[in-house]
């Protein structure tokens, strides 16, 4: 009840009425019924609400656990906002409890519904597509469900990274064909057919987007760079560059 009333009520008109979100390709590859697997490239924490925004049929998104188990009335907010989006607690602090969020993947999934995911793992730092973690071709895997490559454009204009505020701009998104990977049953453990799966995502993603591949993991990437300041705050001084 509560996702519907943030979609048709609370937050989805205004979502409408400043950023004009559409789908300008391939809307017809969702499907009206059963459980399926959204691969979407990730540029702005706002992809998870526009995406679930313009589709008929509810999705969830894992999240992390730290949107749930904030305290006092600010962590009661924000438990019942990302709750109201449709977003699952998923603990990646261990092995085992990232194992537990695939689990929780596979468990959406075979109950016939749709299941939004970021390859990549967290945002673009710099709006390039980076390299695909694994966990998406295990959950299809073991769910058997088909994986619909999606793409977000916009979004990283109107949610830049360090921004508190998001300004109005327009939001295009294109979904791809389903990809079948019914012809690695039974090899959910066999990494080497995790990776070709895996990239076959990416290369999928890459061609719908239009994105610059970089065959880095995206968090490694972020590791590297320097951090981006909040907007409105002065950047830290630039490395200067060493002669050649």
């Amino acid at each position: 009840m509560l996702y519907w009333l943030m979609k048709h009520v609370l937050l989805g008109p205004i979502l409408r009425l400043f950023f004009q979100p559409k789908i300008i390709e391939g809307a017809e590859n969702i499907p009206k019924e059963g459980g399926a697997i959204l691969a979407s490239n990730h540029l702005a924490v706002s992809d998870s609400f526009f995406l679930p925004l313009m589709l008929s049929r509810r999705m969830t998104f894992p999240a992390k656990i730290e949107y749930f188990t904030g305290t006092g009335i600010k962590g009661k907010l924000q438990k019942w906002f990302f709750s109201g989006v449709g977003q699952v607690p998923i603990d990646r602090s261990s092995a085992s409890a990232a194992q537990g969020a695939l689990d929780t993947g596979v468990r959406i999934v075979r109950e016939g519904k749709l299941l939004g995911i970021y390859p990549e793992g967290t945002r673009s730092p710099d709006a390039r597509l980076y390299k695909g973690k694994v966990g998406v071709a295990w959950i299809a895997l073991e769910s058997g469900a088909p994986v619909i490559p999606v793409a977000m454009f916009g979004t990283d204009k109107a949610n830049p990274i360090g921004s508190r505020m998001w300004k109005p701009h327009p939001i295009r998104i294109k979904i791809g064909k389903p990809l079948d990977f019914s012809r690695y049953e039974g090899l959910s453990g066999d990494r080497f057919v995790l990776r070709s799966i895996t990239d076959e995502i990416m290369y999928a993603l890459m061609e719908l987007s239009g994105q610059e591949y970089v065959d880095v993991y995206a968090a490694k990437a972020k590791e590297q760079a320097p951090p981006v300041p909040e907007q409105g705050k002065p950047a830290d001084r630039v490395p200067e560059k060493k002669a050649s």
